[in-house]
């Protein structure tokens, strides 16, 4: 049996089991082990290995049984305990229930005896104080103050809680019958709380916080316990503006009084909040007047700066102070003690700053127009000057005398920085400055006068200038510099455009002001579209006048009908070579001037005006056999300069042009399959007789029949 208890260890596998018992077993071993196999002295084990199982499980059966039965007793017999519990757990209560009921009952006795002691000793203690300060009282009635309490120093507390009641009761006294003894009382009333108040500054230059704090709380009843705040504010101002910036000591002195004041006042909220009262009206206030009258009318500029840094570093103090307890409404209060100094520099900011930028602006343009030695033409207005503008625009005449600006723009990217910065400090200080309902108004000032100054006495005049300057189409070797002002102009409207976004837009978002703004930006824009417009159209007829008078003194009728057909060297004309260097000239200038969708469409233009130009060009020659093939030369090499504009249309015009120009040269047999290819057959009959009519050989009626 205790082999087979050892066989039952955890963890038990039953064919694990199966198999130590055969190992142990003399013979139920394998066949090749040390012993024979033996199957039936291994079956005789199993069955009396089975027996004793069945003997082992009935014993712990018993077992079983026997712990199930001890388990059912243990819990009748621990319910039975836990019963009595409950029934003592319940008595317990219920004497303790009677226990607190006996201790409120007594306790109602008590406080009813102590209300009855209370009220039987308050009046005791108060006939004992009354006949105390009566003795006192007779002592200033005779006029001899012979107590203790009034002679020796180290008693002046107890002495001034005496003087302070009985200066109260004297207020009560008629002055006829006791003028006298209310004037000695006053007298020592004052005389102590002019000792206490020395003790205290004493104190407080001792550095005896304990000391102060005991005189404070005495003084708290007495009249000058606001002159001894007072003092304390002083004192503890001695010697902490020592260095240049008040605004930094001032930080620094009432972030060292904080902890102090909160250790000896009973109320230091009010003490920290009367001691930053009186830095702003008097040290603050003294800087801030000091710094601004002494440029106020000498130097506007600088009085602007001053406003701002001072206003700025003002508002950045209050914010340090909020850290501090100054009773319930702390930011209204700094509010009003900033409102109460800047108040008057404030009501005047904004008009002071439109002066300045009119004036700083104009003298901004002024310099740079004497650094040119440039006097400003005045512009027209009124009716005559858009009757002009009009007739301008339709019919792309100059008005007025043509002037010679010797390639100068008269736009000048210092000018404008200068201009720009001068108004983002304005703004800045707009922002700052400005009463929030006035915000957007102010800023609408400032945008005003930037629109003016930049826009209008800058901008619009340097175009004024740069289209007067534009020479008539049939000028000679013109200077197009138009395109440079066109670039200039972009470049700085984007500046423009930009402080728009950045700067003054935050500051107008939210109100009416915006849309004024918008469309006053929008005004600005279409005034310089139209003249920028006008520029580039009358200065790509200034260049396609150019080309004209290139083809006009260059091109020569033999050039088409040499005279020996047999002996012609040139790939193309000095014309056209002289035509297309033109074009690549002017093509790169219009590509650095433009930007966007800008640079397609004026070379889209100019390369139409360039493809009708030669087209009617061609049409005015006749031409031989070999005239016709430098013709088409001249159109390959016209085409390659169109190829430059990088603009579908003007190379398809080019390549029509070049289909065109086969006509001249083609056998008359082949005509009409010519005519008819895919690049000519769209084209009016009559285009394609014409071209046909510049040939030499077209009399011959061969060549008419052919074609018809």
């Amino acid at each position: 049996m205790a082999t087979t208890a050892q066989l039952f260890e955890e963890p038990f596998d039953a064919d694990e089991y199966i198999e130590r018992l055969a190992w142990r077993t003399p013979g139920g071993g394998s066949k090749g082990g040390a012993e024979a196999f033996d199957p039936k002295r291994l079956l005789e084990e199993f069955e009396n290995h089975i027996e004793e199982l069945k003997q082992l499980d009935e014993k712990i059966q018993r077992r079983v049984e026997k712990l199930e039965h001890q388990c059912h007793r243990e819990a009748k017999e621990f319910a039975h305990k836990v019963q009595d519990l409950q029934r003592s757990n319940q008595v317990a209560f219920q004497h303790f229930q009677e226990l607190d009921e006996h201790i409120s009952y007594v306790a109602t006795k008590v406080c009813h005896l102590g209300d009855q002691l209370e009220g039987v000793n308050t009046p005791r203690q108060r006939a004992v104080e009354a006949q105390r300060l009566m003795t006192y009282f007779n002592e200033f009635l005779d006029g001899d103050l012979r107590s203790d309490v009034f002679n020796n120093p180290d008693k002046i507390k107890e002495a001034a809680d005496i003087i302070q009641k009985l200066h109260l009761i004297a207020q009560e006294l008629p002055f006829d019958r006791f003028a006298d003894v209310k004037a000695k009382i006053a007298s020592k009333y004052h005389d102590l709380e002019r000792q206490l108040i020395q003790e205290f500054t004493a104190a407080q230059r001792r550095g005896e916080i304990g000391r102060m704090r005991e005189v404070a709380a005495v003084l708290l009843h007495f009249k000058g316990y606001a002159y001894c705040v007072d003092v304390y504010i002083k004192q503890c101002q001695e010697g902490a503006y020592l260095r240049n910036d008040v605004f930094e000591d001032t930080a620094v002195l009432c972030q060292r009084v904080n902890k102090q004041v909160g250790e000896v006042f009973s109320s230091p909220e009010t003490v920290m909040a009367k001691l930053i009262q009186n830095i702003f009206e008097n040290k603050l206030q003294a800087h801030v007047k000091e710094k601004l009258d002494e440029t106020r009318h000498s130097d506007v500029e600088q009085y602007l700066k001053n406003l701002y840094d001072l206003y700025s570093r003002s508002t950045a103090l209050a914010t340090k102070l909020t850290e501090f307890n100054l009773g319930s409404d702390k930011h209204t209060f700094l509010s009003k003690l900033i409102k109460s100094i800047f108040s008057s520099y404030l009501e005047s900011y904004i008009d002071m700053e439109r002066d300045y930028l009119r004036t700083r602006g104009a003298m901004i343009l002024q310099r740079y127009y004497d650094s040119k030695n440039h006097q400003k033409r005045l512009i027209g207005t009124g009716s005559i000057q858009e009757l002009k503008e009009r007739i301008r625009q339709r019919t792309n005449l100059p008005l007025g005398p043509i002037i010679d600006t010797h390639g100068e723009t008269f736009l000048s990217p210092e000018l404008v920085v200068n201009l720009l910065q001068e108004t983002r400090h304005a703004f800045e200080r707009c922002n700052r400055l400005s009463d929030p309902s006035d915000l957007p108004k102010n800023a609408f000032v400032i945008f005003l006068l930037l629109v003016d100054h930049l826009c209008v006495e800058h901008i619009d005049y340097a175009l004024e200038i740069g289209l007067s300057a534009i020479p008539s189409s049939d000028a000679k070797n013109a200077n197009l510099y138009f395109l440079d002002v066109v670039q200039q102009a972009n470049s700085i409207f984007h500046l423009f455009d930009k402080q728009f976004n950045d700067q003054l837009m935050p500051l107008i978002s939210s109100s009416p002001k915006l849309a004024e703004c918008l469309q006053k930006k929008k005004e600005v824009i279409e005034q310089m579209e139209v003249k920028l417009d006008t520029g580039i159209d009358r200065t790509t007829n200034c260049m396609v006048g150019q080309m004209k008078h290139i083809l006009t003194t260059e091109q020569k009728k033999t050039d088409f009908r040499p005279e020996d057909e047999n002996n012609v060297m040139i790939q193309y004309t000095t014309a056209c070579s002289k035509v297309c260097a033109y074009v690549s000239r002017q093509v790169e200038h219009v590509r650095k001037s433009m930007d966007g969708k800008n640079v397609d469409t004026v070379l889209t233009e100019l390369g139409v005006r360039f493809h009708r130009l030669i087209h009617e060009h061609l049409q005015q020659y006749s031409y031989s056999s070999m005239g016709g093939m430098l013709a088409i030369c001249d159109v390959a090499e016209y085409r390659r300069s169109a190829k430059e504009f990088r603009v579908p249309l003007v190379l398809q015009l080019f390549d029509t042009l070049h289909a065109l120009c086969n006509l001249l040269v083609v056998a008359p047999d082949n005509l009409k399959q010519v005519c008819s290819g895919e690049q000519l057959t769209n084209l009016d009959r009559n285009l394609l007789h014409a071209f046909v009519q510049l040939r030499v050989d077209y009399r011959s009626s061969r060549l008419g029949r052919h074609f018809s």
